[in-house]
């Protein structure tokens, strides 16, 4: 059985039926060529007859197999869709679906048609025009990079270039291995155009077209000229020039960026500060088109690599894992998500596009389903701390607009602490020097503590590349530690506790603001640039912005560490959690009743340091530690919290001690209150939370 078709068709089988076959001609039945018949693995012999034709000049797969056979390759597409003259004369000129048409007519008319089935296959369309892509052959500039892949290999094996995470060395490795050479000429009218001049003289013949031409490299045209006159032997007044109308591949030019840009070819001052690099961030899908480029290129030029690390960060999809895509319509603009847009806009967004009819449809249906009322407005800081958040290091990163609005509310939350801080801090305010705040009380010594856990999980977090580490770092600090415990706990102290006690919560209230903004500026550099600047000075003259102030390490800080604090008030907390159980299951919102906490020695020896939380926490009316087996008042419902410890909440009503009075937190109202503080924020970005 044979394929015929047009131009450079050549039989490929596998098929035993016609082995017999393989090595022979076969006459193409419109032009008279012979066509040889090869066996080669390409073919699956199980689809259709086992027999495929091969069209090396219009196929990727078909070229590759015409070097390994010497096939000859001939086109026979013109660059404006039309048959050429290999195709035969009676359909040169003719449209290539109009030629199709006519082949199938005239070999029905020769009684050649054998029929034609339906098969699945891969066809290549312009995703802008929806035609279907057809392969021309064209004469290219290419960089042999086999030498140049081995240099970027042994790069790594030295040491000299590292990659986070470090799985992508063997992605590296794999691809470095089985490197092809490089296409670096485009047929676009943008970019870099290439240095090569194609060259005429008196005498120059060029008889085998613009593949066997003569060509001329140079920086500019004059010293392609004096190249030319050279290697040809001919006066340079003699010698016409061509500059080629291709242009470099863009990621060649990119590629160049590194050391272009700090004026290579000449050192100028200040390129050994900014070459090499010390670090590289881009996505992991750019390792082959970008990251390889520059490091083939970088060493050979400059003689080092253009950075000594690079960080691959995840791909970034939609709240489904589906690839943001103007199409779908799921792309998310990340000035929509700083300024909030309405459903209407969103679709009027699809409209500017230029979206098939049908495919806007779709995407409109995408955005009604995802953004039903619209995205709301959450502000920079809530935007780069969101995407911050996500593990960047591994697994893609499907982006969620309810990410976004949380860290809003975070931001929100922050602002509120802020508030309470200023109010409590009095007019004239001094913070103490750092090493001189040593508190006694427990729960002052609890939270240094953790701010020193979290300061130490930043350290960590940045030196490791982990991002998300330090904003779960810094998150459970501000919200779990520093709001939802530490301010509830020195409440009543500020308002009626000993004026040396007060002093002492405000200056820890003030080092864990202070340092925690600090944390936080990186992610947040608008709203925190706002709230140090309302916060005390410490010293004089004052770093004129949060930005180029110090950040928080270890070896700055003093020795706040209080790992005895920390686990005597895991206790406290687990009580806490206990008596909150029972309130939220008897429905006690307001009601303060008498607290029992039954426990043996060595647990009264932890939870003393803490009562004063534990009342305030626990909203309890009064606490009292009893030993095993002694009476507690009728009345009451019990939580066991461990095998040594039980609390037991007083329910009864009319048998309830009668309770101290609980601090209001309106005192804080009237002075130094954030209230009157005029919410304008730097740089011209609005102060409000989320901002």
């Amino acid at each position: 059985m044979t394929l015929y078709g047009l131009g450079s068709l050549h039989i490929l089988e596998t098929s035993g039926g016609i082995q017999h076959l393989v090595g022979k001609r076969l006459r193409h039945p419109f032009t008279g060529r012979l066509l040889p018949v090869l066996a080669d693995v390409l073919v699956d012999r199980e689809i259709g007859t086992g027999a495929v034709k091969v069209t090396p000049a219009h196929d990727h797969t078909d070229y590759e197999l015409s070097v390994r056979h010497q096939l000859p390759v001939i086109s026979t597409f013109n660059e404006d869709g039309t048959m050429a003259t290999e195709a035969g004369h009676w359909l040169q000129g003719m449209k290539r679906f109009d030629a199709r048409e006519q082949v199938l007519a005239a070999l029905s008319e020769r009684g050649l048609f054998r029929g034609m089935k339906d098969h699945s296959m891969v066809l290549r369309l312009c995703s802008r025009s929806g035609d279907v892509v057809e392969p021309l052959l064209r004469s290219q500039w290419y960089v042999q990079c086999r030498d140049l892949a081995q240099r970027a290999m042994e790069a790594l094996d030295r040491e000299e270039l590292t990659f986070v995470p470090s799985s992508f060395q063997k992605t590296w490795r794999s691809w470095l291995s089985n490197i092809s050479d490089w296409c670096i000429s485009r047929q676009l009218w943008w970019g870099h155009r290439i240095p090569a001049y194609r060259v005429a003289f008196p005498g120059s013949c060029d008889l085998e077209g613009e593949a066997a031409g003569l060509w001329a490299i140079g920086r500019t045209e004059q010293e392609a000229r004096r190249n030319a006159a050279k290697q040809h032997g001919v006066k340079e007044s003699e010698i016409t020039l061509e500059q080629d109308d291709d242009v470099l591949d863009t990621w060649f030019s990119s590629a160049l960026f590194p050391f272009a840009a700090m004026g290579w070819p000449h050192e100028r001052p200040g390129f050994r500060d900014f070459y090499p690099n010390s670090l590289l961030e881009t996505g992991s899908d750019l390792i082959f088109f970008w990251v390889a480029r520059m490091v083939m290129l970088g060493q050979p030029l400059t003689g080092e690599v253009p950075f000594r690390q690079v960080l691959f960060h995840s791909m970034v999809r939609d709240s489904h894992g589906r690839k943001m895509s103007k199409s779908l319509g799921n792309v998310i603009d990340p000035l929509d998500v700083i300024g909030g847009v309405s459903p209407q806009r969103l679709h009027e967004k699809l409209q500017e596009g230029n979206l098939d009819p049908r495919e806007y449809r779709v995407a409109q249906e995408g955005q009604k389903r995802d953004f039903p009322h619209g995205i709301p407005e959450c502000g920079t800081d809530a935007l780069r701390f969101a995407l911050s958040s996500y593990k960047c290091q591994g697994d893609d990163v499907n982006v969620d607009v309810v990410t976004f609005v949380s860290s809003r509310r975070f931001c929100n939350k922050i602002w509120n602490a802020m508030k309470f801080t200023f109010a409590a801090l009095p007019t004239g305010f001094q913070p103490l020097p750092l090493p001189t705040v040593r508190p006694d009380a427990a729960i002052d010594r609890w939270i240094l503590s953790r701010l020193l856990r979290a300061v130490s999980g930043c350290d960590r977090g940045f030196r490791e590349y982990n991002l998300q580490a330090v904003t779960s770092a810094i998150h459970r600090f501000w919200l779990h530690e520093l709001c939802d415990v530490y301010l509830e706990c020195v409440k009543p102290v500020l308002q009626c506790g000993e004026p040396c006690h007060q002093d002492t919560v405000r200056q820890v209230l003030y080092v864990c603001t202070e340092q925690a903004l600090l944390l936080l500026s990186p992610f947040m550099p608008f709203l925190t640039e706002e709230l140090w600047q309302r916060l005390p000075c410490r010293q004089q003259p004052r770093e004129p912005s949060i930005c180029v102030s110090r950040y928080p390490t270890l070896t700055q800080l003093p020795d706040w560490d209080d790992p005895g604090a920390e686990s005597d008030f895991l206790l406290t907390q687990e009580v806490i959690r206990g008596v909150r159980a029972i309130r939220a299951e008897y429905r006690l919102t307001k009601a303060r009743p008498h607290l029992y906490v039954c426990c043996e020695q060595s647990a009264r020896d932890r939870l003393v340091p803490f009562l004063g939380p534990l009342r305030t926490l626990s909203r309890s009316g009064s606490v009292e530690l009893l030993i095993p087996g002694e009476a507690v008042p009728a009345g009451c419902a019990v939580a066991v919290i461990n095998q040594h410890c039980q609390v037991h909440l007083h329910l009864k009503v009319g048998i309830a001690h009668k309770r101290s009075p609980i601090p209001d937190p309106s005192f804080l109202r009237g002075s130094r209150s954030a209230d009157s503080i005029p919410l304008q924020a730097l740089t011209g970005e609005s102060a409000c939370p989320g901002r």
